[in-house]
């Protein structure tokens, strides 16, 4: 969770520990955010769930906002981390989209209650955190889109490079939609038959 761009302070001079504590707050922060909501949880809470006083909790993080930023910014780390690898395919581009697409979706399903707390909660953010944030999907869609590119480059896609970029976008929605609109998707396909259809959707769209 380093970030250059958002400085949150602390009392710990330590970095690994530093580090190390603040992922553990976001573990105590996350399920309390997803089962009571962001604004209904109170910090001491959150420093019960994860077994230290509040004062000693103030001493890796500002204010209860901090907690929600880094809560963010894991979920698109835990993402990126899944998804990156595909970056630089050993296979076809063809093969490499659809194990990206695969690993994608299958994360969201994981994080599922995460993603729709995401979607909930980024508006409680401060203007510039929601910058990062926003920041973070950006490089979370290019990722898709330097794999759409280089098929196209090696003839696998037929796509106007200036469509590459809403295809990418068109990508991440339908992996979110596996947890926005799980309470009707569900109800019909199952987690294997909802990417192996939206996968063919979006190959039969470039090849």
């Amino acid at each position: 969770m380093n970030n250059p761009a958002k400085k949150i302070e602390s009392q710990v001079k330590d970095k690994g520990l530093i580090e190390t504590r603040r992922m553990e707050i976001v573990r105590a922060a996350v399920d309390l955010f997803v089962r009571k909501g962001f604004h209904k949880t109170t910090v001491r809470e959150i420093a019960r769930e994860f077994g230290m006083s509040v004062g000693t909790l103030y001493e890796y993080i500002r204010t209860k906002e901090d907690i929600l930023f880094l809560v963010c910014d894991y979920i698109h780390a835990s993402v990126r981390e899944r998804v990156t690898p595909f970056l630089e395919p050993d296979t076809s581009s063809s093969a490499s989209l659809k194990k990206a697409i695969d690993a994608y979706v299958r994360i969201i399903d994981e994080m599922q209650d995460y993603i729709v707390f995401l979607y909930q909660e980024t508006k409680s953010l401060s203007p510039e955190d929601r910058k990062y944030i926003f920041g973070a999907e950006v490089k979370m869609t290019a990722i898709f889109e330097d794999i759409l590119k280089k098929g196209v480059v090696a003839g696998e896609f037929d796509i106007p490079q200036k469509d590459i970029h809403l295809i990418a976008h068109n990508i991440m929605v339908l992996g979110q939609m596996w947890a926005l609109r799980r309470w009707a998707v569900r109800k019909k396909y199952s987690l294997k038959k909802y990417i192996d259809l939206q996968t063919g959707f979006i190959l039969s769209d470039i090849t």
